[in-house]
């Protein structure tokens, strides 16, 4: 038996359309295919940012102390200057010295002849006599502290001839000097090089003789030379003591030379402060010590700032 289904025509027309229309893709389909691609793309350029450091904040307690704290160091004793100067027919207060400072460093550089010079002139030919004699010791005093801390015969030798010496003032080194040169100015640069030698040569000394013995063990396993010894393996470990010497120096050799120039003349700030108290102008001479502490402390910041960046820690 069979059966037959009819169909309208037009449902036939309409179903021939549908199947000669051409397949329109969907809406959402491009939209997908797109987020996915960006979402791709994007993907590795975000996980390739690092992440932001975390922001440290500023401990103002800390900071407003530290700043504070040397601020007040100096109100007090500039409070107790004027508590004892107060009543004083001789000596200077605060105010007055602070009004002939202002009239001192308006021309500092003022020169009326070799016997009358502005106080920067003064601490310029004081820092230019400092830097001969300490870069002479320099040169003499680190050679000869490496030679005496490797070498146990040379240091059984030059020990008891620096004990012997190193306690010597140094205003009993000028006369000699003097004797020497005919000149006060070689005298007093021969002055602060035989002061300040004495730090350099026995702070770079102990630091040859301190390091490790397992250094110098693999310097003769590998039979490097004397030279490479003392660049590669002494230096970096000597440095830090070496530096020491140098501070100490430095601090030696500026303090040598206010003194030398007060016997010596000249121009300088020790001689300036010597011709001040003749004059009885004790004004200036408060200047000059406090001008004295800023130098002596700025050499010391220096060369602080130097050791920090050479550190080999």
């Amino acid at each position: 038996m069979v059966s037959a289904v009819f169909h309208s025509p037009l449902d036939a027309s309409e179903a021939h359309k549908a199947s000669r229309a051409p397949a329109t893709p969907s809406s959402s389909s491009p939209m997908t295919s797109a987020t996915a691609l960006t979402s791709l793309s994007v993907a590795p350029t975000a996980a390739a940012k690092p992440a932001a450091p975390p922001k440290i904040p500023t401990d103002w307690g800390a900071l407003i102390l530290k700043t504070l704290s040397p601020l007040a160091g100096l109100a007090l004793l500039v409070g107790i200057w004027a508590l004892l100067t107060m009543n004083s027919a001789t000596f200077p207060t605060p105010a007055a010295t602070w009004k002939a400072a202002v009239v001192l460093f308006s021309d500092p550089f003022y020169s009326n002849g070799p016997n009358d010079q502005g106080i920067g002139w003064n601490i310029l030919f004081s820092l230019k006599r400092v830097a001969m004699g300490f870069g002479l010791a320099a040169l003499v005093g680190i050679p000869l502290g490496f030679i005496i801390g490797r070498s146990k015969v040379i240091s059984s030798m030059l020990n008891p001839i620096i004990s012997l010496l190193r306690p010597v003032s140094p205003l009993a080194w000028l006369p000699i000097g003097l004797l020497v040169f005919k000149s006060a100015d070689p005298a007093a640069i021969w002055t602060i090089f035989i002061c300040s030698i004495w730090p350099m040569i026995i702070n770079t000394a102990v630091g040859v003789q301190r390091v490790p013995e397992d250094y110098l063990n693999v310097a003769k396993v590998l039979n490097l030379s004397e030279w490479k010894i003392v660049t590669k393996i002494l230096f970096p470990s000597v440095l830090p003591y070496m530096l020491t010497g140098v501070r100490l120096s430095v601090g030696t050799a500026w303090l040598v030379i206010v003194a030398a120039e007060m016997l010596t003349g000249g121009v300088g700030i020790g001689f300036w402060v010597w011709d001040e108290w003749n004059n009885l102008n004790v004004q200036h001479i408060i200047i000059a010590i406090f001008v004295i502490g800023v130098v002596g402390l700025l050499l010391e910041n220096a060369l602080v700032a130097v050791a920090k960046r050479f550190s080999f820690e």
